[in-house]
C-alpha cells in the first residue's frame, strides 16, 4: 500500500473523486435508455432485462410467500438468530429517531403545530452483484417500518430467477410487504414510474452500483431519493500506539466491497505507516476476494502521513468520509471536532465491520464528500413533515395590519388585502 506525506499528495488527489465522477458521465445515457423502456413498457421490459442480466424470464416478478418459508428452511439457525439479533439492536436505537407531532397555542387565539406522518410508498433497492446483502436489507425497510409506511416494497436481482434466501430471510425479519426479482437501473425505474406489477412509490432509498445511482439521479424529481450512494470509503486516524494488523483488516474490509471503493489512513507515525503497509500486502494473500480488494487497494488505497493527528482531523473534515475510525487513546476527547463523517467508529476495538452488521446505527451513508451536507439513512427519511396554523378572528384582527405591512414591502398588494379583507372593522379602504 503506498505511503504519501501529505504535501507532497495534496487533499483533494486523496481520494480520486473527480475521475469517479468522470465515469458516472459516461454511463448516463445507457440509464437513460433504460429508464425509458421500463416507462414505455413497464413488465415487459423489465423481464427483457431480467433475462439479459440474471439469466432468466419465467415465472412472477414478486416473491412468493412459499419462496420466503423455503429461504428460511435453508438457512442455517444460528444466521437467522444473528440476523434477528441485529434487527432487534437497529430497531432500538432507530427508535430513538420518531419525531413526536407538536402543538404550540397563544393567549390570542392561536393555534400553531407540525405533524409527522409516514410516507404512503417506500421503494427499497438492495444490491445483489458481486455478493448478497441482507444487512442492508435490515438497515432500509427497519427505519421505514419504525416509521409506519404502510407499503414497503425492495427490489433486488435474482440471479437465474432466484433471490438469495437470506436476503428474503432479513425482508421477512424487517417487515418489507413486497419483493420483486429486479435488479439494476431497471428496477429504480420500475419503483419510480410503477409496472402492470410493481406499484409506483414515493421514495426511493438503499445503495447500487454506478448505474443505480444514476438511475437514481435521473428519476429524482418525479419520486424523492435518500441519497447519490458512491463506492464505499473508509478513512482511518490512528495513533503510533494502534495495532497495525487490526488497522490493515479495517482497509481491507472496505477495499472487498468493489474495485472503485476507497481505502485511506491517516497517521502523524512513519513506522506504524510502514507496518500497515506491509500488513495490508500480507493480509491480502489470503483474503478471498483478493482481486477485488487489490484492485481498489492498487487504484485508491492510500496512507497520509502527517505532521500531527490535529492535521489529520483538518485532512478528514476536509474529505468528509463515508466512514471514519478514530483509532486513538481517548477518542472522545477529538468527536466534537469531527464535522464531516457519515459514520464514526471510536477506539481500537470498534472495527467497521461492526457497523455494518450488528452495532444499531445505521450502515447507508453519505459518500463522495456529500457528508458536508447530508446524513445517514434514518426514520426522518420515511416520514413528512406537514405544518398547520389556525387562528381565530380576534387573533388575525391583532396582526393583520404587520401582515399588509410586510406583504407591501415585497409589493405584494394581493397578500395584503388578503389580510385586511378579514379583520373585524376596515379601519382604512382596501385601495
Amino acid at each position: 500500500m503506498k505511503i504519501f506525506n501529505l504535501q507532497q499528495l495534496g487533499i483533494e488527489k486523496i481520494l480520486n473523486r473527480e475521475e469517479q465522477k468522470t465515469q458516472e458521465e459516461s454511463i448516463r445515457a445507457t440509464v437513460a435508455g433504460i429508464l425509458e423502456q421500463v416507462r414505455l413498457r413497464g413488465d415487459e421490459a423489465l423481464r427483457e432485462y431480467s433475462k439479459r442480466f440474471d439469466g432468466w424470464e419465467e415465472g412472477a416478478l414478486e416473491v412468493t410467500e412459499q419462496e420466503i418459508e423455503k429461504a428460511f428452511s435453508e438457512l442455517d439457525p444460528e444466521l437467522v438468530r444473528v440476523m434477528r439479533k441485529a434487527a432487534d439492536r437497529i430497531r432500538a436505537f432507530h427508535a430513538k429517531q420518531i419525531h413526536q407531532s407538536f402543538i404550540m397555542t397563544e393567549e390570542m387565539g392561536t393555534v400553531l403545530g407540525q405533524k409527522y406522518q409516514p410516507i404512503e410508498k417506500a421503494g427499497l433497492y438492495v444490491p445483489g452483484g458481486t455478493a448478497a446483502y441482507p444487512s442492508t436489507v435490515l438497515m432500509d425497510a427497519i427505519p421505514a417500518q419504525l416509521a409506519g409506511c404502510p407499503h414497503i416494497a425492495m427490489t433486488t436481482p435474482a440471479k437465474n430467477g432466484v433471490v438469495p434466501p437470506a436476503i428474503l430471510a432479513a425482508a421477512r425479519i424487517a417487515g418489507v410487504h413486497h419483493i420483486y426479482k429486479v435488479g439494476g437501473a431497471q428496477a429504480i425505474a420500475a419503483l419510480a414510474y410503477g409496472t402492470q406489477t410493481i406499484p409506483k412509490v414515493d421514495k426511493i432509498v438503499g445503495p447500487g452500483n454506478a448505474f443505480v445511482a444514476e438511475a437514481k439521479r435521473q428519476v429524482y424529481g418525479l419520486v424523492s431519493i435518500d441519497m447519490i450512494a458512491g463506492p464505499s470509503e473508509i478513512l482511518i486516524i490512528a495513533d503510533g500506539r494502534s495495532d497495525a494488523s487490526h488497522l490493515a483488516a479495517d482497509l481491507l474490509s472496505q477495499a472487498e466491497h468493489d474495485k472503485m471503493a476507497t481505502a485511506v489512513l491517516v497517521t502523524d507515525d512513519p513506522q506504524l505507516a510502514r507496518q500497515v503497509s506491509l500488513q495490508v500486502d500480507k493480509q491480502l494473500e489470503s483474503l478471498p476476494r483478493r482481486e477485488i480488494a487489490s484492485a481498489s487497494i492498487e487504484n485508491n488505497g492510500k496512507i497520509i502521513l502527517t505532521d500531527s493527528i490535529d492535521t489529520a482531523i483538518e485532512v478528514s473534515n476536509r474529505i468528509a468520509p463515508e466512514h471514519l475510525e478514530l483509532c486513538l487513546e481517548d477518542p472522545f476527547k477529538y468527536l466534537d471536532r469531527i464535522k464531516n463523517a457519515g459514520s464514526v467508529f471510536m477506539g481500537r476495538y470498534c472495527p467497521e465491520a461492526l457497523g455494518d452488521y450488528l452495532a444499531g446505527p445505521n450502515h447507508t451513508l453519505p459518500t463522495s464528500g456529500t457528508a458536508r451536507f447530508s446524513n445517514p439513512l434514518s426514520v426522518d427519511d420515511f416520514v413528512k413533515k406537514t405544518q398547520f396554523t389556525y387562528f381565530t378572528r380576534e387573533a388575525l384582527d391583532s396582526v393583520r395590519e404587520d401582515v399588509a405591512l410586510f406583504a407591501r414591502s415585497e409589493g405584494l398588494e394581493g397578500h395584503a388585502r388578503s389580510a385586511l379583507i378579514r379583520g373585524l372593522a376596515l379601519e382604512k379602504p382596501l385601495d
